[in-house]
This record gives C-alpha cells, structure tokens and sequence, in this order.
C-alpha cells in the first residue's frame, strides 16, 4: 500500500467509513443476520482504486457493528473479514475475479461460520444466504459503481 497519507486520503477514508455507516444502517432491516443483503458491501470494490478504501471500509464495518446488534463476536470477526477482504481486493486489484471474489466468499465463510459457532444457526444455509446477499451487493451494485467511477476517472476511457 501507498505509504504517503495526504488529506486527500484521509478525507476519502472517513467519507468511505461513513458511507458504509449510512448505508448499513438505512438499510438496517436487511444488513444483518443469517439472512442478510448489506448494501455497503458494494463498496468492498473500491480498493481496486483506491488504497485507502482499506481503511475506510474495516473502520465503516466496525462503526457498523459496534452498534449492529450481534455485539463482540460481529464486531470483531465481522470487521476482520472485511478489512481481510478489502485487502486482498487491494492486493489482486489487477484480477477482477479475484477482487469481486474475495468479500463475496470470505463473508459467506467466515461470516456464517462465527454465526454457527456462537449462535447456533445451521451452517451450510448461512453460507448459502450469506454469499447470496454478498453477491448481489458486490456484482449488481459494487461493479456498476466501480465503472463509474472508472469512467469520472479517465473520461476517455
């Protein structure tokens, strides 16, 4: 990562982290639990542009989930997943298969493991449930915003 921190960065960090915020809880109804479409996962796309998005996106899910409903156990694993997911985004930044795959699987994984584990919900329908909502935040509203905001980048494109 971009080792440099202006404000610039800084700005897009905190607008990333509130987004995410926002939109979750807008949303509230359908962002958390086995069952779950979290909307601000379509911004999981955005470290393919900007590195910073990183931080935005692990600190906007930690808002999220301190005041989500699941307590400790969300606020933890569910935040680390994301700032492992927006990561590896980062990092395979250049294969978009693998930078829409990584917070689609390791929400469905990780996300309906901890579900299983610590509140008793069958494991194998949550990862189902889970990595459907995930899908449709990432591929039906994360790729459409990435383009565009690939297009505002480089108009000639």
């Amino acid at each position: 990562m971009q080792k440099n921190i202006t404000t610039k960065k800084i700005a897009r960090i905190g607008i990333i982290a509130g987004l995410y915020t926002a939109i979750t809880f807008l949303l509230s109804a359908i962002s958390f639990g086995p069952v779950q479409v979290r909307a601000a996962e379509a911004l999981t796309l955005l470290p393919v542009l900007y590195p910073e998005a990183v931080a935005g996106l692990f600190l906007g899910c930690l808002i999220s989930n301190i005041l989500g409903p699941f307590g400790a156990v969300d606020i933890v694993f569910g935040s680390l997943t994301t700032l492992l997911a927006a990561f590896i985004t980062y990092r395979f930044r250049s294969n978009t298969v693998v930078a829409c795959l990584s917070p689609i699987l390791f929400n469905a994984f990780v996300v309906s493991l901890y579900l299983h584990l610590f509140f008793q919900i069958p494991y194998w329908p949550t990862v189902l449930t889970i990595g459907l909502g995930e899908s449709l935040s990432v591929l039906a509203l994360g790729i459409p915003l990435l383009r565009l905001l690939k297009a505002r980048q480089h108009p000639e494109a």
